[in-house]
């Protein structure tokens, strides 16, 4: 039975169904059939760090499975041979994989195309050029993207990137630094936010373009894998680009007003937190539930102490309003509305009760709850850097306070 009244349109609840049905097939397949090398971090990751080429073909193997099947490019543009579903579609698929997959079933993670890593709205702007002679292998999962935006000085102050792009004939020179850059380290492009006006860009009035880049151009170097929260290995890395040759097929929509499409990423960003959010704690509060149902202690089963249940019961509330938020700000967006409020609203609350959610699962299980095994700890982490992730909470309420100081005081 659902507990939410809103009824889905039939074609997305079936997408959903095959989505899961995908998941269980080949993605907890691949888990279990490659245990010995996804569940050991000392085979995962190579010296450096970066996933090991085994882990990689796997990864590509799952893309370009679920290209096949429908689901990978499901929210790119029907221009670009996409599925072209909007947010809600967005929303409700990431939510099925990280329902179903959790943290343990990690696959997963790449069975559609996430914004910053593959075939997007974000992608909209592509030259015929780019499309005609480089677009087929990104749209397969064959190839995967990066979004180099944030840099060591302009991370929520996106606008203040200093890498720029200088003209040469034609086309540009490309020079700077890129910080955080997820997936860098094995994409075979990255789209590269850099200043091309300076006076526009100073005066916060565009002068930003985006160019998509071939990472093996000469002058672009991933100049080291970065480690989070003590982990062997990372996707994250700091890039370094020095002279790199644009031409005029690779500039990404119009020149001076790439911030729109960076800002385009970045919302499709907290559709993706919120629905990682809300799944990940369903994920975590079923496990517990159903563990309160078989650990006992002191002669009873310990779904019959309120100290241990009523915490769930405080995350199914959360998780409940999260979820809800989502659809709703999902509809308010692909009506075309901007929902800037709502959005940020969305994205701050659902990442908080999704990391409460799985804390209070950590808690439910006692000493187990911080074992490998139970890949929590694994969650609660990814939540944490959502918390950071696309807009911290900190700027997302203040986003949401100038919002209701200039009028909009509708919740």
């Amino acid at each position: 039975m659902s507990a939410i009244a809103f009824e889905l349109p039939e074609e997305l609840t079936a997408l959903c169904e095959g989505l899961s049905a995908f998941l269980r097939t080949e993605v907890v397949g691949r888990h279990q059939r490659h245990a010995d090398l996804l569940d050991s971090p000392r085979r995962l990751y190579d010296e450096r760090g970066a996933y090991s080429p085994e882990v990689l073909a796997l990864i590509q193997e799952v893309r370009m499975a679920s290209a096949r099947a429908g689901y990978y490019a499901m929210s790119a543009p029907e221009s670009l041979g996409g599925g072209g579903l909007g947010h809600l579609a967005y929303f409700l698929a990431w939510q099925q994989v990280y329902r179903v997959c959790g943290a343990q079933y990690w696959l997963g993670h790449h069975a559609i195309s996430h914004w910053a890593k593959g075939p997007s709205p974000v992608l909209l702007g592509l030259t015929e050029a780019f499309q005609r002679n480089h677009l087929a292998p990104l749209m397969s999962g064959e190839h995967s993207m990066c979004f180099a935006l944030s840099e060591p000085g302009a991370g929520s102050d996106a606008l203040a990137i200093k890498t720029r792009a200088e003209r040469d004939g034609d086309g540009w020179r490309l020079s700077g630094s890129k910080i955080w850059t997820s997936n860098s380290p094995y994409a075979q492009y990255a789209v590269v936010f850099a200043v091309t006006d300076a006076e526009a860009a100073a005066q916060r009035k565009g002068g930003i373009s985006a160019f998509m880049v071939p990472t093996s151009s000469p002058g672009f170097q991933v100049e080291r894998l970065i480690h989070m929260f003590g982990h062997a290995g990372s996707d994250e890395a700091l890039l370094h680009m020095q002279d790199v040759r644009i031409e005029p097929w690779q500039l990404v929509g119009e020149l001076n007003k790439g911030f729109k499409i960076s800002m385009k990423g970045v919302g499709l960003g907290r559709v993706y937190n919120t629905a990682r959010a809300v799944g990940l704690g369903r994920w975590a509060l079923e496990m517990a539930v159903e563990y309160t149902k078989v650990r006992s202690t002191f002669g009873k089963k310990i779904s019959e102490y309120q100290g241990v249940t009523f915490p769930l019961a405080d995350s199914a509330m959360g998780l409940h309003a999260a979820h809800l938020m989502g659809l709703n700000v999902c509809q308010l967006l692909d009506r075309g509305q901007p929902a800037l409020k709502e959005l940020s609203m969305t994205k701050a609350f659902a990442v908080e009760q999704g990391r409460n959610a799985v804390d209070r699962a950590m808690q439910t299980h006692g000493a187990m709850g911080f074992t490998n095994e139970m890949y929590l700890a694994d969650a609660f982490v990814a939540l944490r850097r959502a918390n950071v992730a696309d807009g911290t909470g900190e700027i997302l309420r203040n986003t949401i306070v100038k919002q209701l100081l200039a009028g909009d005081t509708d919740v």
